[in-house]
């Protein structure tokens, strides 16, 4: 077992959460150490089991441990032992594990094409027998169980949904007279009122690049649709097709107006909650993870913010939301009995209500009262209910390296919006390697 004595060894933990070994040897080379350190598996005791997540955040980290504490307080064969790791150092981490052999247990990955790729390389274990005892069909959707589906079976066991809309500082739009806009036009309108009124519309803080993502997602989703955004994804269309060129017209627009903050790649995420906070900003295109973080400030549901859906720009396209699924996955090793059976109790109606009061996540067992959820989250359940499609976030819809060659044209794009015909070509020329040669 990885990290069983992870607690006790703080400075080989503190090197991790720092964020400072990104290097995928170096991760490779303190795996390999940490299982050389003593275990504590003694007869008759739980069996350990390690799960490793990227929720390092104070507020995150705490959900995840509530999470597994509640777990492993019900059930006393085995103990779930978290351990969480920053999110870059977390993809390089696992990543290095699987390819050394030596993965942990079960950890937290993102659903879509990051566990297809994990699948494809037989990095998992398929969990259709668990599934099956524990009539896990009951407690999901159709579509959330098409997101665990991965070459007609079982990987994923589904602990977060996060929706992707606009944030917005309600006391600013309040004391303008500012209505949520629920069409482009409207929406424009609304960034030259708050333009007049000497306040930035919109705030982006894309130096960790996945930020900008957002803007690609809903002005494709609206104007071409989920199909051919579906093709686009699986290499099937052009970066270079009227249909993109066209979001980036509209994108383009909303850059040179001065609609965002001066210099977004300079900024991380977490500054532009500061900017909402605030009221440096009127508004941010984020998900819906932003909550815990604004809770954490002070800042009050309904009072202080609210949400409302990316506006429509082309009435004929199908309705979608934006957002990604956070599941629990087994790896493939030698003995994954008891880590099987636990990962099945990551869906019971407790451990996701723990999530959704602690992070503004939406459960994905549709039978979480709906009385955990805040009026805001309800909003949220109920905007979702109006789409008859979900979407996947750009870098979990597309494989790796394609993502990876998206978000750095997304950023120079902020930079050189006037450039972006340049930027296409050579993300386009990128893409259609990847899927020629894969």
């Amino acid at each position: 077992m990885i990290f069983q004595s992870l607690p006790d060894k703080p400075d080989v933990k503190r090197m991790i959460e720092t964020g400072k070994l990104y290097s995928i040897c170096t991760i490779f080379l303190l795996t390999v150490f940490i299982m050389a350190l003593p275990g504590n598996v003694n007869a008759g005791q739980p069996e350990p089991i390690t799960f490793i997540h990227h929720y390092s955040s104070p507020h995150g980290k705490h959900a995840i441990d509530k999470t597994v504490q509640t777990i492993n307080t019900e059930h006393s064969l085995f103990r779930i032992n978290a351990v969480s790791f920053e999110h870059e150092p977390f993809k390089a981490a696992i990543k290095a594990m699987l390819a050394g052999g030596n993965p942990p247990d079960i950890f937290l990955y993102w659903a879509g094409e990051r566990v297809q790729s994990l699948v494809d390389a037989g990095h998992l274990a398929p969990i259709d027998d668990i599934w099956k005892q524990a009539k896990l069909n009951e407690r999901f959707t159709p579509s959330t169980i098409q997101t665990c589906t991965y070459n007609g079976r079982k990987y994923v066991i589904p602990l977060t949904r996060y929706y992707v809309a606009f944030f917005y500082n309600k006391r600013i739009f309040d004391k303008h007279g500012i209505s949520v806009p629920s069409t482009w036009p409207d929406f424009l309108e609304v960034c030259n009122k708050l333009i007049s009124a000497g306040i930035t519309p919109i705030a982006l803080g894309s130096k960790a690049k996945w930020p900008a993502q957002f803007w690609f997602d809903y002005l494709l989703l609206r104007t071409a649709g989920p199909e051919y955004r579906h093709r686009l994804m699986s290499g099937n269309a052009s970066y270079t097709d009227p249909e993109v060129t066209h979001v980036f017209d509209l994108w383009k627009e909303v850059v040179e107006q001065g609609y965002f903050n001066r210099n977004p790649n300079v900024y991380s995420f977490y500054e532009t909650q500061k900017m909402l906070f605030h009221g440096q900003a009127a508004m941010t295109l984020t998900g819906s993870w932003i909550m815990g973080s604004l809770k954490k400030q002070g800042f009050r549901q309904e009072q202080d913010y609210n949400f409302f859906p990316f506006p429509t720009i082309d009435p004929d396209t199908p309705g979608v939301s934006l957002g990604p699924i956070d599941g629990v996955v087994l790896a493939k090793k030698e003995k994954v009995n008891v880590a099987k059976r636990a990962l099945a109790y990551f869906a019971d109606i407790a451990p996701q209500q723990i999530m959704c009061r602690l992070l503004g996540s939406l459960a994905p067992n549709q039978n979480v009262p709906s009385s955990v959820y805040t009026k805001l989250q309800q909003g949220m359940l109920n905007a979702i209910a109006k789409t008859p499609n979900w979407a996947f976030n750009y870098d979990l819809a597309t494989p790796h390296p394609v993502a990876e060659a998206g978000l750095d044209s997304f950023v120079k794009f902020m930079d050189h919006p006037g450039s972006y015909l340049e930027i296409l070509k050579r993300l386009d020329d990128r893409a259609k390697t990847h899927f020629r040669t894969r």
